[in-house]
């Protein structure tokens, strides 16, 4: 009598909530860089004394407001994707990181709202017939200064700081290559300060030295994304101990 022997299938691996917190996290990290075109998309509301007068496009305008906004939430998602596991390293830390992330959004939006509503103005006042136009050149320089200055604070000042909690956190936890948090760690302190020389007068925003203080902490980020995305989180101590919890509490279900 022969015996039949059926090969059990293969049991596909499951996804931990580590492996999926750093899916997250490194998917949002990304996200924060679509912001980009906006350099070009608001160059002529910010730069052109008569954008609120006659009939200027504002499309671009609103298009650059819907990519910070989706900036704006994806900074958010990056603090509440790595909380979870970030805190079982320092827990202070890891709530000034997302009090820190959740500023920088809310400032985003502050500088959005100000862009936007100078769209707003020109569509509705700056054809309108016997318009003063003096007024309105005045309150859309206004409205691009309040921009400028919410992007100084919430783009340059922030991810300076963010990059000090979460570069310490990353750096102290090797839940990542060290390389990784020392770019931030080395990169913050030459942002913030750029960011108060020119909060002081002593730097122009779109200046070389702004240039460059940003990119160590751009490297940073951009890199976090990346390897988040791809690889996840180093199997260290800390990892294997949230896997080991989340087996558990799966095994007793």
């Amino acid at each position: 009598m022969t015996t039949t022997v059926h090969a059990r299938p293969a049991t596909k691996a499951r996804m931990t909530n580590t492996r999926r917190s750093s899916l997250a996290a490194g998917i949002c990290y990304l996200l924060t860089f679509i912001s980009i075109p906006t350099l070009f998309l608001y160059n002529k509301a910010k730069t052109d004394p008569d954008f609120i007068l006659g009939s200027n496009d504002g499309m671009p305008v609103m298009w650059g407001g819907v990519l910070e906004l989706i900036v704006g939430l994806a900074g958010i998602g990056t603090a509440v994707a790595l909380y979870p596991v970030v805190k079982r390293q320092n827990e202070s830390l890891a709530l000034g990181f997302v009090a820190a992330r959740t500023l920088e959004a809310a400032l985003i939006f502050v500088g959005v709202a100000s862009i936007v509503s100078l769209v707003a103005l020109q569509q509705d006042f700056g054809t309108a017939p016997g318009a003063d136009t003096s007024a309105l050149v005045l309150v859309g320089a206004s409205h691009a200064s309040s921009y400028q200055w919410a992007f100084t604070v919430s783009q340059s000042l922030m991810p300076g700081i963010n990059a000090l909690l979460l570069g310490t956190l990353m750096y102290r936890s090797r839940l990542v290559p060290r390389i990784l948090p020392l770019m931030g760690l080395i990169g913050a302190p030459l942002l913030i300060t750029s960011t108060f020389a020119t909060v002081a007068g002593l730097n122009e925003p779109l200046s070389a030295w702004s240039a460059l203080s940003a990119l160590p902490v751009a490297a940073w980020e951009l890199s976090l994304g990346i390897y988040l995305l791809t690889k996840g989180f180093k199997p260290t101590p800390l990892i294997e101990a949230l896997d080991a919890e989340e087996a558990m509490h799966t095994s007793t279900i």
